[in-house]
């Protein structure tokens, strides 16, 4: 099908442009007419190269977090106000400044200008829009109420950000004390031992075991640490290809569940983003069923999604939502199941899970926090015994130089 560029004035005498598809020219102008808009200039694109540039970049591309929250924030606003779906997304072409985001709105525009729904365009760039993003759309479409689904949908994604964000922070103090620990035995191994067993292989006699084993490896690196470096590029490979498969995810994902503590907080992050995103679709206006399989997309591990699943199909069976949670105690204990059974009864589901996630957001602050306390003491613990442990036997010959003398 052709696509047309156009120019064309609103009723304040405002410009818009974009493209559409249509079957001809005064097809073309139908369309913009309809969305009352009067055309200035209507044209058939015969380049033949701007527009697949533009589609390439669009499809292959990734627009970042903080500009699909951005889209999907002004979007709301914009239909809550009034404006035509169309015109809103033409507004948001406008007002984008990073280019594969511009390319990417524009093809979802032509889209919905060419009778194709919302949720489905958006489908097509799912770089850019995870899987429950779309499934919020198009419930919010099918239910009649896009503006509400849109405007929770940028205030989820805020939060999840500000979440997302408290983990990272919570991780910089470790990874620091970690990649220092590393360079410092490096510069022992490579550097600091080579010159001390040089003096001892001069002054001859036998060395301790430990001095040994540390001078054996000093020499290792040295020698071998170019194949060292490439063995391990290579099992970064090969686990990387590894977790791309179903069962390789899984089974990481079980052994982070089975850690003490860090299995926990995983357990608790999946537990706030569910509840999170439970509570906003019932509170939408989305039936239980289809809100619950929406928000098990959110939990972000399979495993416990898999727990969430069979949920479901109980809930289908007739069973209360709270029974039908409790078979996963990692992932819902009993004072959750106990809080939506209450919630259940008195007909406040959406308001209670909302106020969990909240409340649970806090306790996950708390205990990631803790976490971090802990590892840093075993962190300098670790590199204290390490570092301690070369320095121990570089010194233990200097004891029975003497007896290495004579």
């Amino acid at each position: 099908m052709p696509v047309f560029i156009y120019k064309a004035v609103d009723k304040k005498g405002s410009e818009n442009a974009g493209t559409l598809t249509a079957d001809s020219r005064s097809a073309a102008m139908d369309q913009i007419m309809r969305l009352g808009f009067t055309p200035v200039l209507v044209k058939e694109n015969k380049s033949g190269d701007a527009a697949p540039v533009a589609k390439n970049v669009a499809a292959n591309g990734k627009v970042s977090q903080a500009r699909v929250e951005a889209f999907t924030r002004g979007l709301a606003n914009l239909l809550s106000a009034g404006v035509p779906l169309s015109r809103a997304l033409n507004i948001t072409i406008r007002e984008a400044s990073n280019p594969i985001a511009k390319a990417q709105w524009t093809a979802i525009h032509d889209d919905v200008v060419g009778g194709t729904a919302l949720a489905d365009s958006l489908a097509k760039f799912n770089r850019t829009f995870p899987p429950v993003y779309v499934a919020m759309v198009r419930a919010g479409e099918m239910g009649g109420f896009l503006e509400i689904v849109l405007g929770q949908i940028a205030e989820f994604q805020s939060r999840e950000q500000d979440l997302k964000g408290k983990v990272k922070a919570a991780l910089v103090y470790p990874a620091v004390l970690a990649a220092v620990a590393t360079l410092v035995l490096i510069f022992l191994l490579t550097f600091f031992i080579p010159r001390f067993s040089q003096i001892f292989k001069d002054m001859g006699g036998s060395l301790p075991a430990l001095t040994l084993i540390i001078v054996g490896l000093s020499d290792a690196i040295l020698k071998y640490g170019v194949y060292m470096l490439a063995g391990i590029a290579l099992l970064y490979v090969a686990a990387h290809k590894i977790l791309q498969t179903e069962s390789g995810r899984r089974g990481l994902e079980m052994a982070t569940l089975s850690t003490p503590m860090l299995g926990m907080v995983v357990a608790r992050f999946a537990l706030v983003r569910f509840t999170r995103m439970l509570g906003t679709l019932l509170g939408s206006g989305v039936p239980l069923i289809a809100a619950l399989k929406v928000s098990k997309e959110a939990i972000g591990n399979q495993i416990l999604s898999d727990t969430v699943g069979r949920a479901i199909e109980d809930v289908q069976k007739g069973a209360s939502l709270s029974k039908s949670l409790a078979v996963s105690a990692k992932l819902f204990p009993p004072s959750v199941t106990e809080m939506v059974a209450v919630a259940e009864e008195t007909g406040r589901l959406d308001k209670e899970l909302m106020r969990m996630s909240a409340s649970f957001e806090t306790e996950l602050d708390r205990q990631l926090r803790m976490l971090v306390a802990l590892a840093e003491p075993i962190l300098l613990f670790v590199m204290a015994g390490m570092i301690g442990t070369i320095v121990v036997g570089m010194l233990l010959p200097i004891f029975n130089l003497q007896e290495m003398i004579h």
